[in-house]
């Protein structure tokens, strides 16, 4: 990614927060991916790190319609995911999606209350709604609306060992060309 994007992506996501009432903590952590794929419109997440304990983190992130974040599990992260605004679909897999039965049913937590759900269905969440996701299960989401807001609430977080991406050319962190100085400094710069 040209840092001239990023910088134009970190004002449009700080916007859309502002916007919507979302009051940011004092230098917060951000990151702006296009997952190493060079395509930030189709791949790419704007993600700010509100906590960052030993125990738990806390993100909010941003995602523009057409965008996704690809699919990937985590092998210790237990996570919660809440659309704060608009729609967020998501595509769940209870294993691996090249070895998941699609017929398969396992059970989520969504809004706190379990639910069965097909490997390879895809659910969407309303503004307010959260779903639980434990280790292993793998997902894929993406916006069905303007501007959504998406807040994470997890165990510890490890971008750099517990990501596990479908598509191994996917990585966490995008490339980055140097075209002017930075706006803000993204928790992958050196």
């Amino acid at each position: 990614m040209k840092r001239s994007e990023i910088n134009a992506i970190y004002d449009e996501a700080k916007a859309c927060f502002e916007n919507h009432g979302w009051a940011l903590p004092p230098e917060p952590r951000w990151d702006i991916t296009d997952f190493g794929l060079g395509d930030f419109e189709h791949y790419g997440l704007v993600l700010i790190n509100l906590a960052d304990e030993r125990e738990y983190c806390e993100k909010l992130m941003y995602a523009r319609p057409g965008q996704r974040t690809p699919a990937h599990s985590h092998a210790q992260k237990k996570e919660d995911i809440i659309c704060r605004h608009g729609r967020l679909a998501l595509q769940l897999w209870k294993a691996h999606p090249d070895k998941s039965d699609a017929d398969k049913t396992f059970e989520l937590q969504i809004n706190g209350s379990p639910r069965k759900h097909t490997s390879g269905e895809v659910l969407v969440l309303n503004a307010g709604e959260r779903i639980t996701l434990t280790p292993g299960i793998y997902h894929e989401f993406w916006p069905q609306t303007e501007g959504c807001i998406i807040g994470e609430v997890s165990t510890a977080n490890d971008d750099a060992n517990d990501n596990f991406f479908v598509d191994p050319t996917v990585g966490r962190f995008p490339g980055i060309k140097e075209d002017e100085p930075a706006t803000v400094r993204l928790i992958s710069d050196p």
